[in-house]
């Protein structure tokens, strides 16, 4: 068995060896097309957190909604990676370890926990501030 795990691990270091390109740096300054979407990006993100300014009348306000809009946009793809890794601890690996399937279920929990929060948070935002705040 030992012999088996050298003689692999031996062929994936010739094979990552001979697979891999070298990548030289170069001193171009960025050309203006990336640069151009650059700024294209910033000001959107610019046009964007304005109107949340001018949706919630107050600058504190619209820039609170504005982080809690990238939250709940961003925590979807992390809390399901979360839930996706947790679900191969609990029911791949935790089949021959119990102390890995508890850590896989508990995980899971808490990515579940933390998605439910970054999607509900927004919306107890706009009805408090919307419906009880301001007018």
């Amino acid at each position: 068995m030992k012999k088996v795990a050298i003689l692999m691990s031996i062929m994936l270091v010739i094979l990552v060896t001979f697979c891999s390109s070298s990548v030289y740096a170069t001193n171009e300054i960025l050309n203006s097309e990336t640069t151009s979407k650059m700024i294209e990006m910033s000001e959107k993100q610019k046009e964007d957190l304005a109107d949340f300014v001018e949706d919630y009348g107050s600058e504190t306000y619209g820039f609170t909604a504005f982080v809690l809009d990238r939250v709940r946009i961003f925590s979807i793809p992390l809390c399901f990676l979360g839930i996706t890794i947790s679900a191969i601890y609990q029911y791949v690996i935790g089949i021959r370890k119990l102390d890995v399937r508890y850590k896989g279920f508990y995980t899971m929990i808490g990515f579940i926990t933390i998605f439910v929060i970054c999607q509900v948070l927004p919306l107890v935002f706009v009805i408090v501030i919307k419906g009880f705040g301001r007018s």
